[in-house]
């Protein structure tokens, strides 16, 4: 029998306390059940057994978005890290800090130690190099391979996590180390780091309200870096100062409210016509916090604010000088946060008043007549319009709520039609996007703020993907209430295919089918509610948010439901399909108009 002796799994849950973790979403296995034996001597922190590694991953980052900026996962050697890797990568692309401990099989047992053990391919049962796999998606990976200096590996990796552009970490601890005997460390409660302001900020600040001040259609965009940055409240105070329009990206959608007398909409290849129309006809654009990629510009980056000076604001090196047709008149290396405190505090400098009524008018009156949701969307009797769902969703939710969408056609139904409000939290793994991302997110979400009322949007496809997760559910008796947009298929593929496939459906409609989801409720004892056509919708949100434990409502979408509008054949982002007008189109438009190009075809 082995000792209760401290350990260094002791010490790693040590660490985990001091960076505020309180649980850690974890799948147990042999290799890893070492370090999931310390949770019994430790009364600070606990963890949530979930049903596979890859939602735990997805917790992870959930949580971590909406607590204190860091989580973990623990998970068992080859397959159960290899599981982990698609949640990972969602973390990795939306800069999203995290750590993810998996149990690795004994030095000895490892390929290389013994001699002419080097070209085997496994030595040890489910022996797997997780570092090499998962390097290109964290911002570090490391094997330990000596117990000495351990707690200074740890701090390490959680500084590399939080500075910078942030983003997951992975630490493969062998099971030898797992059980030895160390000394207890006493581990920083401090997670702040001072972040040193570039020499040439004030510069560059000096040279944007100058920019400000000789432009006539200046514009905001608003990232997902002003949310990661923490700079929500910030950024809303320098909306008040400069008065000037906001259109956002889907990342930062939630850091403006919908009504905001400054706010036009979204920007993008599903971005509203408001807000399209704004940006394409600004002439100078400030981008803060959005790396500006395709989704954004659409597939012809080079007719993006074509006629603008575009002044880009990001921490990360990489996205300022990357070159595809769009390149920056001003690139301002610099976390948000710091970025729009200094421009405030040198705003006080100047005494010139900015006044752009004009073009304040010009974009709210594209907003006024171009809505995503329009009255004649909630007239159906056989099915139920998603954007009269969402829209619906965006009266009925509170001030506070947390909406997560998964991905495909419901994601941009959401985002599309939904009017959130300031304080709410909205987000998806937007940049990896994986089908079965916001029902494990929803989990997450909800532990990290002591099972809170989570809504989660997902899609008929995307939630079989860890449909096993209701158990966890169940286990936790968590409020999650889950939308499930059912068009029996995947709508967002099957827009894709009727535009440029001939409209053969294969794999969404042919080959394709669904469960039967209030079999699936009963079984996991879970309360189901069914929404078959707009006059329902109302009345089973209701009944949805006052049922005290978790819901699943299925929504029946109409199979051939499009999205509207979307970018298509190599339009510029400001003519959306379906195409409006021409006579209308040419009124809006401030700036000269380009052709489409027809060998340019948008992604799903």
């Amino acid at each position: 029998m082995l000792s209760n002796k401290y350990n260094l799994s002791d010490q790693l849950l040590d660490f985990l306390v001091a960076k505020k973790v309180k649980t850690v979403f974890l799948l147990t296995g042999g290799a890893i059940a070492f370090a999931i034996d310390a949770f019994s001597r430790n009364k600070k922190i606990n963890f949530i057994c979930v049903q596979h590694e890859q939602a735990a991953a997805m917790m992870a980052d959930a949580y971590s978005r909406v607590k204190d900026n860091f989580a973990a996962t623990m998970s068992t050697s080859g397959p159960g890290a290899t599981n982990l890797i698609t949640g990972i990568a969602c973390s990795y692309f939306d800069s999203i800090p995290n750590i993810h401990i998996t149990g690795q099989v004994n030095i000895h047992e490892q390929k290389g130690i013994m001699p002419g053990t080097n070209n085997s391919r496994q030595i040890g049962f489910q022996e797997t190099d997780i570092v090499s796999i998962s390097s290109p998606l964290t911002k570090k990976s490391i094997m330990l391979k000596s117990e000495k200096n351990f707690p200074q590996l740890l701090e390490n990796l959680f500084k590399i996590s939080q500075d910078g552009r942030q983003g997951p970490v992975l630490l493969d601890i062998p099971m030898n180390f797992q059980r030895l005997s160390v000394k207890k460390f006493k581990f920083k409660k401090n997670n702040n780091f001072n972040r040193k302001i570039n020499s040439n900020l004030n510069r560059k600040i000096i040279k944007i309200f100058s920019l400000i001040n000789k432009s006539s259609r200046p514009i905001i965009i608003t990232g997902g870096g002003v949310r990661y940055s923490n700079s929500v409240n910030e950024l809303n105070k320098l909306i008040d100062v400069f008065k000037i329009p906001v259109v956002s990206t889907w990342s930062g959608i939630d850091t403006i409210d919908y009504n905001n007398p400054y706010y036009v909409g979204h920007i993008g290849v599903y971005g509203s016509r408001a807000g399209n129309f704004a940006i394409q006809n600004s002439d100078l654009v400030i981008s803060l916090g959005s790396r500006l990629d395709t989704r954004v510009t659409g597939g012809r980056p080079e007719t993006f604010a074509r006629n603008s000076k575009v002044v880009m604001v990001d921490i990360d090196k990489g996205e300022l000088e990357k070159r595809r047709g769009l390149t920056p008149y001003l690139e301002v290396k610099e976390d948000i946060s710091i970025f729009i405190k200094e421009v405030l505090k040198t705003k006080s400098k100047f005494n010139k008043r900015l006044i752009f009524d004009k073009w304040n008018e010009y974009c709210q009156s594209l907003k006024n007549k171009y809505p995503t949701f329009q009255k004649n969307f909630s007239e159906s009797t056989k099915f139920v319009n998603p954007y009269f769902l969402c829209h619906e969703l965006s009266q009925l939710t509170s001030a506070n709520e947390i909406i997560i969408p998964d991905d495909g056609a419901h994601l941009t139904w959401f985002m599309q039609s939904y009017k959130n409000k300031l304080g709410q939290r909205i987000f998806s793994a937007y940049g990896n996007s994986p089908m079965g991302y916001s029902f494990p997110a929803s989990i997450g979400a909800s532990i990290a703020l002591n099972k809170k009322r989570v809504v989660c949007i997902d899609g008929d496809g995307s939630f079989q993907i860890n449909i096993q997760e209701l158990q966890t559910v169940v286990n936790e008796k968590l409020p999650i209430k889950i939308f499930i947009l059912n068009n029996n298929g995947y709508g967002i593929i099957k827009q894709f295919q009727n535009l440029y496939l001939d409209n053969r459906l294969l794999a969404t409609g042919k080959g394709v089918s669904i469960p039967n989801y209030k079999k699936i409720a009963d079984a996991y004892n879970i309360k189901y509610l069914e929404i078959k056509n707009d006059k329902q919708v109302k009345t089973q949100i209701k009944k949805s948010f006052t049922h005290r434990g978790a819901c699943i409502v299925n929504v029946m979408i109409h199979p051939n439901q499009k999205i509207i509008p979307k970018l298509t054949f190599g339009s510029p982002i400001e003519d959306l399909s379906p195409k409006i007008n021409r006579r209308d189109f040419k009124k809006y438009m401030q700036i000269d108009t380009v052709k489409s190009d027809k060998n340019v075809v948008e992604s799903n």
